[in-house]
């Protein structure tokens, strides 16, 4: 059997993947991806027109994490005459400590402002607050499927090489690289592999000492608007005994407003996801009371994958040869430019380093 051969392959081209094989080619190597679906699928949890650019954090490796991804985001410019971030801000209310947040966005250079329920009731009229609102300006939504082919364009003008509808049936190091087995026949071998393959991923590295990664089938969905209010991104830090989980929304233009609890899914094999919507009751009746401004009885659900591990925090390291970006569903995507020049980090220097909390044990 033929074996070809790569200074690094990516296994995984969702967002997490192409960013990595982008940053790998501004340092002027040449990645082949390699990914199980064909372009433009919908089973993991890259697909779709909007992703939430949520700052509200005050962890500081998150917001360390957040102002590189943010460079990379000015890197990649405009598609289409577009930023592939819509910046008309975020709104953060609800059982959080808002004061806490805003001290760690401004010591990260973002500004924020805390206002009165009154004010940002008057401000957006179609959604109901009872507490203070922190608002920051500096957030909103990216563009994701446009994200996901500007960065295959820029890796492929680098030099680079994005392979679709070619899963991975095995990864193994040897002492001479990392040999892969591909599904349909044929090896390759790699200096390096950098494997981010979401809800695959423990499937594939199952020897690798990852932390436990549960992979949920989560149903957020579009409302449609009734009036012509003014719609910013927002989380809700909604009362536990009254509603699932927190609760995330965004407009997406030309679908509503994407309204979803966060990670409230059922636990899946992704290999027989049902794509079947759950949790539909509950996220009407919670649009019906907090967000007045639209239909509640209008919802089109839309089906993705989380693979998180048990605290939500991102793995970001290398063992050998093989580099692993994981767990980063339900808030990965903003951070995926930052996410992909570690990657190429850990990839390209055997000393790099992420930041603690993203290491393996």
């Amino acid at each position: 059997m033929k074996t070809e051969s790569a200074d690094v392959v990516v296994v995984g081209g969702g967002v997490m993947g192409l960013a990595a094989a982008w940053e790998l080619t501004r340092r002027g190597l040449r990645p082949v991806v390699l990914e199980r679906f064909a372009r433009g699928h919908r089973e993991g949890a890259s697909h779709g027109a909007t992703r939430n650019f949520n700052n509200a954090y005050d962890e500081e490796h998150y917001l360390d994490l957040l102002v590189r991804a943010r460079a990379g985001w000015d890197a990649l410019g405009e598609v289409d005459g577009e930023p592939l971030l819509r910046l008309h801000g975020l709104a953060t209310h609800g059982g959080l400590d808002l004061d806490a947040v805003q001290k760690a966005l401004d010591a990260h250079g973002i500004r924020s402002d805390i206002l009165s329920r009154a004010d940002a009731r008057a401000r957006w009229s179609g959604m109901r607050f009872e507490s203070d609102v922190l608002w920051s300006a500096d957030a909103g939504v990216a563009r994701a499927a446009e994200t996901l082919r500007e960065l295959e364009r820029r890796i492929v003008t680098g030099g680079g090489e994005v392979r679709w509808s070619t899963p991975v049936a095995h990864i193994g190091e040897a002492t001479d690289g990392v040999v892969l087995v591909l599904a349909e026949g044929g090896r390759m071998r790699a200096d390096t592999v950098v494997v981010t393959a979401g809800a695959w991923t423990s499937k594939l590295l199952a020897r690798f000492g990852l932390p436990r990664l549960t992979v949920t089938e989560e149903t957020p969905a579009h409302f449609r608007p009734l009036g012509e209010a003014t719609w910013p991104s927002f989380n809700h830090y909604a009362d536990p005994a009254a509603h699932p989980a927190t609760v995330y929304g965004m407009p997406t233009p030309g679908e509503g407003v994407k309204v979803g609890f966060h990670r409230i899914g059922d636990e899946i094999d992704p290999d027989a996801r049902p794509h079947v919507p759950t949790h539909q009751r509950a996220l009407a009746d919670y649009v019906r009371e907090w967000v007045p401004g639209l239909d509640a009885e209008s919802a089109v659900p839309i089906s993705c994958t989380y693979t998180s591990t048990d605290d939500s925090t991102f793995v970001l390291d290398r063992r050998g040869r093989i580099v692993v970006g994981a767990g980063f569903s339900g808030h990965g995507f903003k951070f995926a430019p930052g996410v992909g020049g570690i990657l190429a980090d850990l990839a390209t220097d055997t000393a790099a380093r992420a930041a603690a909390p993203f290491r393996l044990p």
